[in-house]
């Protein structure tokens, strides 16, 4: 089969900027765009840490030595759970004691009910039965309570860390037993500049990437941001959240944190409008049928687009095409730019 390619003719700017002639006056052929206003976008990183969105760390109540630890190092525990059981023979005993004494006031204040009719008992007899009574159950909870502080739970699920306790160690309540951590998900804390205090909200969309897996992004939003600027460091802290249900990452592991922080509107212009001599950077932009040159300076650059920091409206036309012909003052023709038809194939019959 035979293929036979023909190309249509392309109208070329440099043909049709041959000099004009207008009045008299001598003119350049040029392209000319419309000026777009897009707003400033530069991209913000900063570094943030892990940490549990539960975290505790647990201390005992009460000084004792350790009988049993109950738990193992990096292990689940759902709440509740018995991490570390102190020596408690002295609280079982005393819980008995007033059990014995709880049952004592009630069979006592049980007969002066019995003969509360007969007469034989005044009033502040049976008072001082009742209280008795009520004091012993006061005594038998706080044995209670004693009791049960000879053993430490787990305050919610999540992962207990290591522990440097063994059975036959003692312990005090400023001993720490071990740190428990709720790591389905974990708040990513960072700071950052004032600069975008007003612009960094809750809800904006933002992406963090582990040190430990740079190849891995987690696209999030914020969840809170600091009412208050660090005055020696002149930043802000802010918060999000990712879902770690797969248990890949840790409290404390570190995270690169990238956001867009949108600014002011710009003049947008192709960067090859952009003329540069030595009074600095400036583009030509059309008023009355002439090209006046405006000093510009890129604040930007977004796909083979400049951002300007300039005087300059939008809609203005801007010459992007034929600048390198131009100077100050000079008249132009604008023309269209050249198009490009599709090439048409022809199949030869087999």
């Amino acid at each position: 089969m035979r293929f036979f390619l023909s190309l249509a003719a392309v109208l070329l700017l440099a043909a049709c900027s041959a000099d004009e002639q207008r009045g008299g006056e001598r003119t350049v052929a040029v392209v000319a765009e419309p000026v777009r206003m897009l707003a400033d976008e530069d991209v913000v990183e900063a570094v943030g840490t892990a940490r549990a969105v539960r975290s505790a760390q647990i201390f005992p109540e009460v000084s004792g030595r350790i009988a049993a630890v109950r738990f193992s190092p990096g292990a689940f525990v759902p709440q509740g759970a018995v991490l570390v059981e102190l020596d408690a023979r002295a609280e079982q005993l005393a819980l008995k004691l007033a059990e014995v004494r709880v049952a004592e006031a009630e069979q006592l204040l049980g007969r002066y009910r019995r003969i509360e009719d007969t007469g034989a008992l005044s009033d502040s007899q049976i008072e001082a039965g009742e209280t008795a009574l009520a004091a012993a159950r006061i005594e038998r909870d706080q044995a209670a309570l004693a009791l049960s502080e000879r053993t430490i739970r787990a305050p919610f699920a999540g992962h207990v860390s290591f522990s440097e306790l063994d059975p036959g160690d003692r312990v005090t309540p400023t001993t720490l037993v071990a740190q428990i951590d709720q790591r389905a998900r974990l708040y990513i804390d960072f700071n950052a500049p004032e600069a975008v205090f007003r612009r960094l909200r809750p809800g904006q969309s933002i992406e963090v990437v582990p040190f430990a897996d740079p190849d891995r992004t987690i696209a999030t939003t914020i969840q809170a941001v600091d009412s208050t600027i660090e005055q020696e460091q002149r930043s802000y802290r802010a918060r999000a959240t990712i879902d770690n249900s797969g248990d890949a990452f840790r409290p404390g592991m570190s995270f690169s944190v990238r956001f867009a922080d949108s600014g002011q509107l710009r003049p947008a212009v192709p960067e090859a409008a952009v003329m540069w001599t030595g009074d600095g950077s400036s583009v030509f932009v059309v008023r009355e049928g002439k090209a006046v040159r405006v000093p510009v300076t890129i604040a930007a650059r977004r796909e083979g687009l400049a951002l300007l920091e300039a005087k300059i409206v939008k809609g203005t036309p801007i010459i992007v095409k034929g600048v390198q012909k131009l100077r100050e003052g000079q008249g132009v023709t604008l023309v269209k730019p050249p198009v490009r038809e599709a090439a048409k194939v022809e199949v030869a019959p087999s």
